[in-house]
């Protein structure tokens, strides 16, 4: 079935039109006449049956339809520029990933192995951009996703990484001036009453489930500051302001640097696991499916070296 899609000179003049709101500089970054700016315009407005613009004392302005569409446009012609770039930069080799990401996961745990993905794959670029919560797909310029959840987004497909294990850890010295105490098996572990627990905003109740798993009914477990990201909670722990409750995967370095310690051994599974995400119709994206290979064999390399299964 042929495409309703208007002619990509329409398409281009008009982006430029609407982004210097001149038809005579949208002729002039053209390098066409203005007559044959306001034709392809024209020609466009006929096609969609919207006007587009409208005339004002000063020269012509955006209709809201047309301020609507030049977003969309302009978002569109981007995605077409940037793709035709990395395609001619690369001789129709290797490609681009655009990934979006929870942000401290990938600056955690992704981004320290990358550069292991790049030297085995240098024809294939990695785009990561920060994103929380589910998105649908059709709406973005993702090709696919990393994401904390309890499986996989709707009408999604994807592979599963690894669960979140989640651990308390405070700075050395902070664990220094808390009495320790004997928790359950006779492990010493911190005076809980008299230590700070920060608290991640999204996840009130991480700390009730934490203690509840080990067998510890600790009074004002969800007091305390509250931070919205993990990286947050991390360097606030470092700086000593209390204990935080992160996943493991997120503090190996830290740990190794002593900049952390574990305020406990114990380690509690949370009802999120991390998944790569991508809609059905990418499943046979070239860069994708090596990205997803490389990545699913970090992932089994870091559950086995941390017993995690």
């Amino acid at each position: 079935m042929r495409r309703t899609l208007p002619s990509t000179a329409a398409l281009t003049a008009f982006e430029s039109a609407a982004r210097h709101q001149s038809f005579t500089k949208a002729a002039d970054e053209l390098a066409v006449t203005q007559s044959a700016v306001c034709r392809q315009i024209g020609s466009l407005e006929d096609f969609l049956g919207v006007k587009l613009f409208r005339r004002s004392s000063r020269g012509v302005v955006l209709t809201e339809a047309g301020v609507t569409y030049s977003r969309q446009v302009t978002a569109r012609l981007d995605e077409v520029e940037r793709d035709t770039l990395d395609l001619m930069a690369k001789g129709g080799l290797g490609g681009t990933l655009e990934l979006g990401v929870v942000p401290t996961f990938a600056t955690k745990w992704l981004l320290p192995r990358l550069p292991a993905f790049a030297a085995q794959h240098p024809d294939i670029t990695v785009n990561m951009t920060s994103c929380t919560r589910p998105f649908l797909f059709d709406e973005t310029s993702f090709d696919a996703a990393i994401g904390a959840g309890e499986g996989l987004w709707p009408g999604t497909e994807g592979v599963f990484l690894m669960r979140e294990h989640m651990v308390p850890v405070a700075s050395p010295k902070y664990l220094a001036t808390r009495r320790l105490g004997r928790g359950p098996g006779r492990q010493r572990e911190p005076d809980w009453p008299r230590c700070t627990l920060l608290q991640q905003s999204t996840r009130p109740y991480a700390w009730r489930h934490w203690f509840l798993s080990r067998g510890l009914d600790v009074e004002g477990e969800m007091a305390g500051p509250r931070l919205e990201l993990f990286s947050m909670l991390i360097e606030a722990a470092i700086q000593g302001l209390g204990i935080a409750l992160v996943p493991r995967l997120m503090i190996e370095d830290e740990l190794s640097r002593g900049l952390l310690r574990l305020a406990s051994w114990h380690q509690s599974l949370s009802d999120r696991s991390y998944h790569l995400v991508y809609p059905g119709h990418k499943a046979e994206h070239a860069a994708l499916t090596v990205f997803s290979a490389w990545l699913q064999q970090q992932a089994r390399e870091y559950r086995d070296e941390h017993g995690l299964g």
